[in-house]
């Protein structure tokens, strides 16, 4: 399952932009870029993203890309727990 991985562009004064772009670049991810996420608390104060559909937000635009590697890899982890069953 491809993570989706969504980002406010009211958020892009955090640096977020590059992010995005970067992240756009990747076939494994589905990256959609909205006008609002509805999240404003959360917008005005720090870099976030969703990531299927979970809040993911950190200091800074580099610290909120390692977030969000380490939430898709929990989910991954937690998808491969069910396959074993």
């Amino acid at each position: 399952m491809r993570p989706i991985i969504e980002f406010c562009t009211n958020n892009m004064h955090h640096g977020t932009a590059k992010l995005l772009q970067q992240l756009e670049q990747n076939p494994e991810y589905d990256v959609i870029e909205y006008g609002c996420l509805g999240n404003c608390g959360e917008c005005y104060l720090a870099p976030f993203a969703l990531v299927n559909g979970e809040i993911v937000a950190a200091a800074t635009a580099e610290e909120l890309e390692a977030a969000i590697q380490l939430k898709i890899k929990e989910i991954e982890d937690m998808l491969d727990l069910f396959k074993d069953e």
